[in-house]
């Protein structure tokens, strides 16, 4: 008889059709997502699908209503045939079709013990691919094999060598097992699968007795019939609920609830009932098909219209018949389960007792009539240790999630200390969950400590590790927990000695701040960063306190706490350290800002305060301002600018009529940090785009009636800062910059329209530029005072468009010629040159407005031009000077005027110090030899003066062949020509800039020829007058002139032994060194040296 596969056995063909369709079901890759059962209690199929059977391999028939059962096969073979006997082929067959896996393996067993081998059981069960699934989606074990799949996948497991069956011509099988292995040799193998045989077996039967307790519950729930016919003759009394319905309504509702959006109270609900799993309708109950959802029963079962009375009880007995119905259905179904359950049992116990008999090794199968004593004495051979603390945890294995929690909570303090410093922070998971589900306080404490306290210096990457879990574990806990567990642990190390660990305290306050309660947050949070703020010696500690306090001002809601808040913003930015100043600015006061805008309080109290802080410095420091507070409260104004734009905005007239649009023009100056960012603090860049056209439209055609909060700024905060700007040291260029960058920023944030109309009038008001304005006597200096160069530098510069140039250079034109008429101080435009300067951008402007002074008709004006050069040439490209400075101020020199002529010396002594094109330096040198050899400068005192103060001040910086064959030498000359001054305060002054000028090139290095020929006689000239003048200053010339003189000797030894000595070098440097010590106590200015000759004579 040929063999026949038992996978295309079919009784009946309907089957035969629907087998293509399975088979193509199961041949689907797991990529096609071939839907597997679904997922939930695997006892509850749906209502439409097939009675679970015991399978193990991948294709399926029906063992129930189509299947021929083997008695019945047997008993039709022998009523048809007499004295035919069925062949063994066929039963094999037909238990392999049906499914009877278990009694087919029993039957090969057999047929292996009698010698009679059959192929086809030999090729089933040699064959991996009949136990294991080959859909792309495996279902879950319990829901394909019922309750005892477990066991029956661990048998198919053991048969094909006791691992996951791959199809390999390696796998081991019933055949190619090597039954020595499980001989009496006490392998621990065979005693593990037992074992599992064992476990398995139990929980099947465990299984079934949930089963039969469900399937009793259920029946007991139903209502006695008499009681159901009162129920049904008095509606008005309510049937009590079944548990069944209880959980099917629980399951609605909550689907309800989810799929209306009222997820808090889906979440409150689950929570509610918490021994039931919502994300399944199987865990409702066994095979019972899921409802319509609650508006579909409420269309077609809800309130009933006004209708007859028959209508309404055929609907309610029509509810009941399907009540019943589900109920019959649910009983029935799990009636057919305890059925299959009970059969699963029995086929476990025979594959128990199979596999017991194949792997069981013979002494365990022989139960021994031992004494409890003699066991115990035996088994004490085994090298086991329970009697210490691991010994004991690995002895008590946890079985449920509380006790996993407390044997975590006893390990983990034994486990830290002996983990590397470098992999500690793997921990960290274990510990915050084991903290967080742990039940014992004291645990959780000592765990969270230990978390704290986890890396003895931790790194920035490993603080955030822990910052991270702190933070996790607060959201799960909530602030209460916070409160009592995390904040005492922070506590305990806000003086602990590495800096780390303070830095990693104050950095956790700032990310629990929004976990922690209000009242806590407001007051032990807070006074512990200002302790931490005015303690803390680390500068990086101290920059994350402040970073923390700005995220405490962001959620803190105490009014009270306002005038705390604006004390630590004030002494924070008073630290000592840029980068705390830093983290002030960046998240601080934009934080504050921002709370003191909810607070109504920005423009009526935070800004005044620091403008009267301002006057009040300004008021003390007549005789020194502190330039540093200054800086400090100005930065402050200067970083409250964006969130006073945006108060303006928010609060204008058009706010409601605001529609979003798109890109946001380039208005703004770039932010310190994401905060001070307009956008962020009004909410959106398109809500922002919005608010600005309709701002710039307000200011240009609407006015500013009725917006306070723009006329706050244009009336009361800019006049106060203009008058504030005209108080300060025109001459301190540290105020003027700070001062001119913040109306930069200013007039930047509020726009070019608000500039050109509020801002340039009441600036343009004050500076009315005539002579009557810069009469010092009278009162009305103003153009002499700061106010110019911030008005220049500050508000003309915010715009670089044409028009906008062209103001700021009529502005500096008309100031040089009004200063210079008036025969004013000049510092106000020395300070406006200075400032932009500083920025190559507007060289080109500066030279235009000097040329204008160039070219005016009066000397007075043409001289100031030829000061400011000198201011401007430091920075300019060569090229720049070289087509434009220069050919100025030779024009310049070519006047008939004196007196601009040495005007223009700086700025010649400039260019010889920062050019270094040759062309250019011997025109310079050429100019400057023509002032001193000229008869006509012969007996130009000021003119003098000025050469030998420019030689001093370039010599040293200036080119070494300039300086020995020009600067020296003329040095000479002109302190050999002062011995025979016969004015005597022309002779003091002379020898005052000689001094000041030999003393700045005596550490220059000066050649051999150079100094015996120019340098010391002209140091020996200028001792000649010093002996008359000053004999202190004669001694320190006379110690000049001996150590040059002792470096010269030097010199020529080294020259003729042909190098120089070490021990030369060595005294010469010893001489700098005297020298220098000897100039350091006296003062070398040339007001003091003046004051000194005056006294002798």
């Amino acid at each position: 008889m040929a063999s026949v596969n038992p996978f295309n056995l079919s009784d009946s063909e309907e089957e035969a059709e629907r087998r293509p369709n399975e088979t193509v079901d199961t041949e689907r890759s797991p990529s096609d997502g071939a839907p597997g059962p679904p997922p939930g209690n695997p006892f509850s199929p749906p209502a439409d699908a097939e009675p679970p059977t015991l399978l193990l391999s991948s294709n399926r028939t029906s063992p129930s209503g189509e299947g021929i059962s083997f008695s019945a096969a047997a008993t039709s073979a022998m009523a048809g045939s007499g004295e035919t006997r069925v062949s063994v082929d066929v039963i094999a067959a037909q238990l392999l079709r049906d499914q009877y896996i278990l009694t087919a393996l029993e039957f090969h067993t057999e047929l292996l013990e009698a010698g009679r081998e059959l192929p086809r059981l030999r090729d089933y069960f040699s064959n991996p691919g009949n136990f294991e699934r080959q859909s792309g989606t495996p279902p879950a074990k319990d829901q394909v094999l019922g309750p005892g799949g477990p066991l029956i996948m661990t048998v198919g497991r053991l048969l094909c060598g006791g691992k996951r069956i791959n199809r390999a011509g390696s796998i081991s099988t019933l055949d190619s097992l090597d039954f020595a292995r499980y001989s009496d040799d006490g392998n621990r193998e065979s005693d593990e699968r037992v074992a599992v045989l064992e476990f398995e077996l139990r929980k099947a039967k465990e299984t079934i007795q949930a089963l039969r307790a469900n399937l009793t519950q259920a029946a007991e729930s139903e209502v006695p019939s008499q009681e159901r016919k009162n129920f049904k003759s008095s509606p008005e009394i309510q049937e009590p609920i079944r548990p069944l319905e209880k959980r099917a309504l629980n399951f609605l509702v909550n689907e309800y609830l989810l799929k209306n959006e009222y997820k808090l109270s889906s979440i409150t609900f689950s929570d509610e009932n918490d021994d039931q799993d919502f994300e399944l309708w199987d865990d409702v109950g066994l095979n019972i098909p899921k409802p319509p959802d609650l508006l579909q029963l409420y269309r077609n079962c809800g309130t009933p219209l006004p209708s007859p009375r028959s209508t309404q009880q055929t609907e309610v007995v029509q509810e009941l018949e399907y009540q019943i119905s589900l109920l019959n259905n649910e009983k029935q179904s799990l009636a057919e389960q305890i059925k299959k359950l009970q059969r699963c049992v029995h086929e476990c116990i025979f594959v128990f007792t199979v596999v017991t008999f194949f792997f069981v090794p013979c002494w365990l199968r022989c139960l021994r009539k031992l004494s409890p004593a003699f066991q115990q004495a035996l088994l004490s051979f085994c090298r086991m240790c329970s009697d210490s603390r691991l010994g004991a945890e690995v002895s008590r294995i946890a079985d449920s999630e509380e006790s996993v929690m407390l044997m975590l909570g006893r390990c983990l303090p034994h486990i830290v200390p002996n983990v590397l410093l470098a992999k500690r922070e793997e921990l960290i998971p274990l510990i915050l969950c084991t903290a967080c589900l742990h039940p014992e306080p004291k645990e959780r404490d000592q765990l969270l400590h230990i978390l704290f306290n986890l890396i003895k210096r931790p790194d920035d990457e490993q603080r955030q590790m822990i910052l991270t879990g702190c933070v996790a574990f607060a959201r799960h806990v909530g602030p209460t927990r916070v409160e009592a567990e995390l904040l005492p642990q922070c506590w305990e190390q806000i003086n602990h000695k590495y800096p780390e660990r303070r830095l990693l305290v104050a950095e956790s306050c700032g990310a629990l701040a929004p976990y922690l309660p209000k009242e806590i947050r407001s007051s032990l949070v807070l006074s512990m960063l200002q302790q931490m703020l005015t303690e803390d010696k680390a500068d990086m500690v101290r920059e994350a306190v402040v970073k923390s306090l700005g995220i405490i001002m962001g959620y803190i809601d105490d009014p009270d706490k306002y005038s705390q808040g604006f004390e630590l913003m004030l002494l924070s930015l008073g630290d000592p350290s840029e980068r705390v100043v830093s983290a002030v600015h960046q998240v601080f006061i934009p934080a504050f800002a921002a709370w003191t805008t909810e607070l109504g309080t920005l423009h009526t109290a935070l800004i005044p305060s620091l403008l009267a802080r301002i006057e009040k410095l300004l008021m003390q420091g007549e005789h020194g301002l502190d330039e540093h507070k200054l800086h400090v409260f100005l930065s402050a104004l200067q970083s409250l600018i964006p969130p006073l734009f945006a108060v303006v905005l928010q609060n204008a007239p058009f706010t409601s009529r605001a529609k979003l649009h798109g890109d946001i023009p380039r208005r703004f100056p770039k932010p310190a940090s994401p905060l001070q960012d307009v956008a962020a603090i009004i909410g959106s860049r398109e809500m922002l785009s919005a608010l600005l056209l309709l701002y710039d439209h307000q200011l240009e055609h609407e006015g500013t009636t009725g917006w306070d909060s723009l006329l706050w700024v244009v009336n009361q905060l800019l006049p106060q800062l203009i008058e504030i700007v005209g108080r300060i040291n025109v001459t301190s260029s540290t105020c003027v910059h700070e001062f001119s960058r913040f109306f930069w920023r200013f007039c930047r944030t509020f726009g070019k329209i608000f500039t050109n109309t509020k801002v340039k009038p009441q600036f343009q008001e004050i500076l009315r530029l005539s002579e009557e304005n810069v009469d010092a006597s009278a009162g009305n200096g103003i153009l002499t005072k700061a106010t110019v160069p911030i008005y220049a530098t500050g508000v003309l510069t915010c715009y670089n468009q044409e028009e906008d140039r062209k103001l700021l250079v009529g502005f500096l034109e008309d100031v040089m010629t009004t200063l210079s008429l008036s025969h004013a101080p000049l510092d106000s435009l020395k300070a406006s040159f200075v400032e932009l300067g500083a920025n190559p951008v507007y060289h080109e402007l500066l030279l235009t407005v000097l040329w204008y002074g160039v070219v005016h008709t009066s000397a007075l004006v043409r001289c100031t031009a030829a000061r400011m050069f000198e201011l401007v040439l430091r920075g300019m490209s060569e090229a720049l000077v070289d087509r434009r400075a220069a050919p100025a101020l030779i024009t310049l020199c070519s006047g008939p005027e004196f007196s601009v002529r040495i005007s223009t010396i700086p700025a010649f002594g400039t260019i010889m110090e920062t050019v270094t094109q040759k062309e250019l330096l011997e025109r310079v040198k050429m100019q400057l030899a023509s002032f001193l050899e000229d008869p006509q400068y012969q007996d130009q005192h000021s003119l003098h003066m000025e050469i030998i103060r420019t030689f001093g001040r370039v010599g040293p910086n200036a080119e070494p062949r300039f300086r020995d064959e020009f600067v020296l030498p003329h040095l000479h000359k002109l302190a050999l020509a002062n011995n025979s001054q016969a004015v005597e305060s022309k002779r003091i002054d002379i020898a005052t800039q000689l001094f000041e000028a030999y003393s700045a090139l005596s550490c220059c290095f000066i050649s051999e020829e150079v100094m015996v020929n120019h340098f010391l006689p002209g140091l020996r000239c200028l001792r000649t007058d010093m002996e008359q003048l000053s004999p202190e200053h004669e001694v320190i010339l006379s110690s000049m002139i001996k150590e040059c003189e002792i470096k010269v000797e030097n010199r020529g030894m080294a020259d003729a032994q042909g190098s120089m000595s070490i021990a030369s070098s060595l005294v010469g440097e010893d001489a700098k060194t005297k020298f220098l010590s000897k100039m350091g106590q006296l003062t070398t200015s040339g007001a003091m040296l003046a004051n000194v000759f005056q006294r002798k004579k």
